[in-house]
């Protein structure tokens, strides 16, 4: 795990081997090992290619620096993430006649595109995003994994690009353009994230998941090389138990492979059925105790330490615990900001954050357990997508919108669930539905927020181009398109890097992926909480009380700290005369949701929360136009 950064640019644009140099190292947190810099020109000398590099050491410590050139210096990478499947592939191209220098996963990918070009990325098992120059071909290649847990921005900068694993260094590139993006504030408001390939900046862009962007004879182009298998695959599983004994064989192999480490090691225990799942898979393959790392709160009703106890006395780990409370909660704040380059848009991405740098101290990587949900349907919202369709042929919309969507207004503080199906329900358009399953704003609340109407069109269309299967499978595509690699995987990446320590997701295996998509819906929404095959599997390995524990979202005490420790803060930052949000939204507005959040009569959590972080973006990176 690493952070890269470069440019290709004509001569009158170059700045110099420094500002590599100074914008490489703005990304130290994610490769504290080392640094690695590398300059090259096309064949005419037009263009300048320019790569840096900051190492996390953990596969062939010794000999994986980069850059890597090949041994013809044809080749030139700079690379972050992992291959599980290294060996294999190693072993296969040693049969092609591929000489290997280093035991590294990345002179793999160098030999893996030499033999296959493109066609080289459906083959990589794992987690990357990296940047290739070929001299031979004068063609710069950008990719990034199967379902983006990587990280990869760029810049078009005239006829030349500058690529980032992070914003930061972007943004502070001569001249690049640092205005706000138009339209991401709405975006933002109507998700709780801007989705991509859309930033909150305009000069800046995100690379898809699953996607590749070439730079040839003055020309850039993206293009797909992956679509989630659940979109076109047809269910052909037809018994329970085949199913689960297919999904016990791919699953201990996606934790095996991702257990291949020259250095420390853990992983990430809430207790729930996801994470103790891989926590139990990796003690197969342990001849020692797994470290096991979770994180809880002083609320004890919001605190899942207790399950994360009973997971690491069963499996025996060495076990280690962080609490968070309100003060080391807003210590941790701007600079997720920051690693972020948005608005944290998850209250749970501080206590991963504050989690990683302490697991820092004693491994280097972990394995976790993102993407059960969005792989296996694991959220409430799957399940509901069955009713919606039901209630929707019985509710006439005009009768929702005058008697159904009022009553469930004025319900109590403490009825967050059942307002928010109803308020999905009620929504005949897939694509805002989709918002609301989150909490995101309605689209007419947004506009009277900001005092104006705005478009709610989607930067992308694809993550809603799934029209043939169950709305159930149709959600599970969207999550798998856009709410993962937009937000959730960005927690996962930016947040235990921002900590210097690797994450790994077993769950979010491509083969483990074309698995799961073939599957039938009852296998993977049915029994209580959905994922049956999943609680299936670990009978006999988890106890009973994982196994059928009630789904309980990470979920930060935030709406009783902002009642009471950040009462202040909050209306500071929002309705105060220095808010920077004050000439964006309607302060009348504004000021109901602080009161009526403050007062208990309504519970605006998320979108105070989204509304604050809006407001400390602005201050920390103050965007060209505020």
């Amino acid at each position: 795990m690493c952070g890269i950064f470069g440019w290709l640019l004509p001569p009158d644009r170059q700045p110099g081997r420094n500002v590599l140099e100074s914008l490489t190292n703005r990304l130290a947190h994610r490769g504290p090992d080392g640094s690695g810099f590398w300059t090259g020109n096309t064949e005419n000398g037009s263009y300048e290619i320019a790569f840096g590099h900051r190492r996390l050491s953990i596969i062939d410590i010794e000999g994986g620096a980069q850059p890597m050139a090949s041994d013809d210096g044809r080749i030139v990478l700079v690379f972050n993430g992992e291959v599980y499947n290294y060996v294999e592939l190693r072993d296969e191209l040693k049969g092609k006649g591929h000489v290997f220098r280093t035991a590294s996963d990345t002179e793999v990918l160098i030999e893996a595109y030499r033999a296959w070009g493109l066609d080289a990325l459906p083959r990589l098992r794992g987690m990357f995003a990296f940047a290739l120059w070929d001299s031979r071909s004068q063609r710069l290649l950008l990719a990034r994994d199967a379902f983006g847990k990587k990280p990869l921005f760029y810049s078009q900068y005239g006829d030349g690009i500058i690529f980032s694993s992070e914003i930061e260094p972007l943004i502070r590139f001569p001249k690049i353009d640092n205005s706000l993006e138009p339209g991401a504030i709405g975006h933002y408001l109507l998700n709780r994230f801007v989705p991509g390939p859309s930033t909150f900046f305009r000069g800046v862009k995100k690379l898809p998941g699953g996607c590749l962007a070439v730079w040839e004879d003055k020309a850039f182009r993206a293009a797909r090389y992956f679509t989630p298998p659940i979109a076109t695959a047809r269910p052909d599983v037809r018994e329970l138990r085949d199913a689960v004994h297919l999904f016990k064989d791919v699953f201990d192999d996606a934790v095996r492979l991702r257990m291949r480490s020259d250095a420390p090691f853990g992983a990430y225990l809430s207790g729930g059925i996801d994470s103790s799942s891989v926590v139990s898979a990796m003690v197969k393959y342990s001849s020692t105790p797994i470290r096991t790392f979770a994180v809880g709160f002083d609320e004890e009703k919001y605190s899942e330490l207790g399950f994360a106890r009973l997971v690491a006395r069963q499996m025996g780990t060495n076990h280690d615990e962080v609490v968070v409370n309100s003060e080391n909660f807003r210590e941790g704040w701007s600079e997720a900001i920051v690693r972020r380059g948005a608005p944290v848009s998850e209250t749970s991405d501080i206590p991963i954050f504050l989690l990683s740098k302490h697991a820092s101290k004693t491994v280097k990587m972990v394995l976790t357990g993102e993407g059960g949900d969005e792989l296996l349907g694991g959220y409430p919202k799957h399940r509901a997508e069955g009713a919606v369709g039901l209630y929707q042929s019985i509710m006439p919309q005009a009768f929702h919108e005058s008697i159904v969507a009022p009553i469930v207004r004025s319900l109590p503080y403490g009825m967050r669930r059942t307002k928010i199906f109803f308020a999905a329900a009620g929504e005949r358009d897939f694509t805002n539905r989709m918002r609301y399953w989150f909490g995101g704003m309605s689209i007419k609340n947004r506009d009277l927020l900001l005092g104006k109407p705005l478009s709610s069109e989607p930067p992308d269309r694809f993550p809603f181009s799934m029209d043939a299967g169950s709305n159930g499978r149709r959600t599970m595509f969207f999550d798998q398109t856009s709410w993962l690699p937009d937000d959730l995987l960005e927690r996962g990446d930016r947040m235990m890097m921002a900590g210097s320590v690797e994450g790994r997701m077993p769950f979010m295996d491509t083969e483990l992926a074309r698995l799961v998509a073939r599957l039938p819906d009852k296998f993977l929404l049915g029994g209580t909480g959905g994922k049956l095959v999943l609680r299936m599997a670990m009978k006999g390995t988890l106890s009973e009380a994982i196994i059928h524990r009630k789904k309980a979202s990470f979920r930060v005490p935030i709406s009783g700290w902002i009642q009471g420790p950040y009462q202040a803060f909050v209306r500071e930052q929002l309705t105060g005369a220095s808010a920077l949000t004050a000439h964006i939204f309607e302060r009348k507005v504004v000021a109901r949701l602080v009161d009526e959040h403050m007062a208990a009569k309504q519970d605006h959590d998320k979108i105070l929360w989204s509304l604050m972080n809006l407001e400390l973006f602005l201050r920390l990176f103050k965007p060209g136009g505020c």
